[in-house]
């Protein structure tokens, strides 16, 4: 009865969807977005194409990734464009070159049927000569990430006083990238713009300070509830404890033969580490992080895309603008230490109206954390039991039978063969047959888990979670208001993790035996939240998270508590570098001298 709800509600929400033509797309592009079999729009699109075909309003669209939003903007675009004019006319901002190349492929199949109209990718990671030249030849529309960008203003290879239209494309990841500067800066040099349009997953506050600053009486779209999570994705988690993180990802892993997935961690050492351990095991995975080049980055995504690769371990940093089809699952190694993150992170499933599942494993001093995230997201999690090795082994038997009894056998001369495949296994029975071929891909699991342990942790073992004294609780939720902005900013550690299992305790004192403060000139000016500094600082250092204390941020200037014993290592790998063309100075503290003075900034 139930089902049959669903599918009547699903008929008349698709009638009541508008055609392209009757929001005001021309015919060229409405027989464009019909070839790719598209015939009605999407709730984003149904309600931005009307506002955005004017050509003059400023506009905020808030929705989630997946819901269509490049064809919101694209298609406006290219009916505004005028193509009898060379020059630029339209100029879209976006975080990653992943991302700059799919909205560039998607406009190019948007104005199949509409000559005369060219759009150019600019991005780094390729030659500029190259896109100078482009543009040279004359292009109407700019799809561009905002440091390549920036590098042909300044070279006065590129003039933008013409542009008309600027998109600022999921602004939210742009500003958590640390681009917030960058964006202001274009911004300045597009003079003569008639409007701005600005899109997002989320609205944090820097952007509504953006859109303050530059937009004038903007027309606000918001599809679903601002920081909530897809519909469409089960939101899961394993609880266990923190030594037992990689086993469990790997029984999840099992459990799911069929997955084509991303996992999550917070630094590019752990998204090494676990893809290394996977690659040496079998699997068919392998990582991106910031210390890739951009040709080795394009490998592992190609291999993904393809589905040579089954598994992508990724940093939320280098996974921007990531957008692949057919996502089953995204797994969090680790909880991200900010909402919107997860909201990201989750968002890569899912998408297009598909069913998609995002878990996490989580250790008992983060459960509270989770309730953060379903309080913000207005999500609910799922809590599954970590599958035994008994489990493991019955799915994976399952597996194989279905993929013996799909196997395709209509090509090629099989027949042939099975004269001499009956005398071969003439003193066989059926099911010792069976058994074999089952053995053939199936032993490996049965050895592996024969005596696999139970990974659960059980009522015992929660002690320390919802069963914890009443004093502990509350100290933890209010551990998570200052993790989720909550709190008084910098007055408390801003990352989950595991830190109390190792007995140096989360809330560590300055100046406590085997920890140091270090002073960083790095601050919440430089495009920074805690989050993103976090990850910063241990890319550049290559440090586990665990040999970070309290982070406490201002302006302009950071403090970091760091073990002793790395605090060498740190200082060494990240002073003296550049961010942003700013020198980095990092040192001690407590050694005394202005540097020292937590009042500086």
């Amino acid at each position: 009865m139930k089902k049959t709800e669903e599918t009547n509600e699903l008929i008349e929400a698709v009638k009541s969807q508008k055609t392209f033509s009757e929001i005001g797309i021309n015919e060229q592009l409405v027989k464009a977005v019909t070839d790719l079999g598209y015939t009605h729009a999407t709730e984003i699109q149904e309600r931005s194409i009307p506002v955005l075909i004017s050509g003059t309003k400023d506009f905020i669209g808030l929705a989630q990734t997946g819901t269509g939003k490049t064809a919101a903007f694209g298609l406006p675009l290219l009916q505004l464009i005028k193509t009898a004019d060379k020059f630029p006319q339209a100029l879209v901002v976006c975080p990653t070159r992943e991302l700059c190349m799919q909205i560039v492929n998607e406009l190019n199949l948007f104005k199949k049927h509409t000559p005369g109209l060219q759009v150019l990718a600019v991005y780094g990671g390729t030659s500029i000569g190259l896109q100078i030249k482009d543009l040279k030849r004359g292009v109407q529309i700019i799809v561009a990430t905002p440091g390549r960008l920036i590098d042909l203003i300044e070279r006065k290879a590129i003039n933008l006083e013409k542009i008309q239209y600027v998109v600022l494309d999921e602004a939210d990841e742009m500003l958590n990238m640390g681009f917030q500067d960058d964006i202001e800066f274009i911004l300045k040099n597009t003079p003569n713009r008639d409007s701005i349009w600005l899109f997002s997953a989320t609205m944090p506050a820097e952007i509504r300070k953006v859109s303050k600053r530059y937009m004038k009486e903007p027309v606000e779209v918001t599809i679903g509830k601002v920081n909530a999570t897809n519909k469409s994705i089960d939101h899961q988690y394993y609880l266990t404890s923190a030594q037992h993180r990689y086993e469990t990802l790997k029984r999840i892993i099992d459990f799911n033969p069929g997955i084509y997935g991303i996992i999550f961690t917070r630094t590019k050492a752990d998204a090494q580490d676990v893809s290394a351990r996977l690659t040496r095991e079998g699997y068919d995975i392998d990582a991106i992080h910031g210390d890739l080049t951009q040709q080795q980055r394009d490998r592992v995504m190609g291999q993904f895309r393809d589905k040579t690769l089954q598994l992508l371990i990724a940093t939320d940093v280098a996974a921007r603008g990531i957008d692949v089809k057919g996502i089953t699952h995204v797994i969090n190694f680790e909880l991200p230490d900010d909402v919107e993150v997860y909201t990201h992170r989750s968002g890569r499933t899912g998408r297009a109206g598909s069913h998609g599942i995002c878990i996490s494993i989580v250790h008992s001093r983060e459960s509270y954390r989770l309730r953060q995230i379903e309080n913000i997201n207005k999500c609910t999690f799922h809590k599954l039991d970590i599958p035994s090795g008994k489990d493991v082994c019955r799915k994976q038997f399952f597996h194989v039978m279905d993929k013996l009894m799909s196997t395709d056998v209509s090509h090629g001369d099989y027949e042939t063969y099975v004269p001499m495949l009956a005398e071969k296994f003439a003193d066989m029975s059926k099911e010792e047959i069976l058994k074999r071929v089952a053995a053939l891909e199936f032993n490996r699991f049965l050895s592996y888990y024969e005596n696999a342990p139970d990974l659960n942790l059980r009522a015992a073992d929660k002690s320390a979670g919802r069963r914890e004294p009443m004093q502990q609780q509350d100290r933890n939720r209010e551990r998570g208001r200052n993790e989720f902005g909550g709190g008084d900013r910098g007055s408390r550690d801003s990352r989950g993790g595991d830190r109390d299992d190792r007995g140096a305790g989360r809330g560590a004192v300055r100046g406590a035996s085997g920890y140091k403060r270090l002073f960083v000139n790095l601050g919440t000016k430089d495009g920074f939240y805690k989050a993103s500094f976090l990850q910063f600082i241990l890319d550049m250092s290559d440090l586990k998270k665990e040999a970070l204390g309290k982070i406490d941020m201002r302006d302009m200037n950071s403090w970091v508590e760091i073990e002793t014993g790395a605090m060498k290592q740190m200082i060494n790998a990240v002073d003296g570098k550049s961010y942003k063309g700013r020198r980095i100075r990092m040192n001690d503290a407590d050694s005394g001298g202005p540097r020292g003075n937590k009042n500086e900034g």
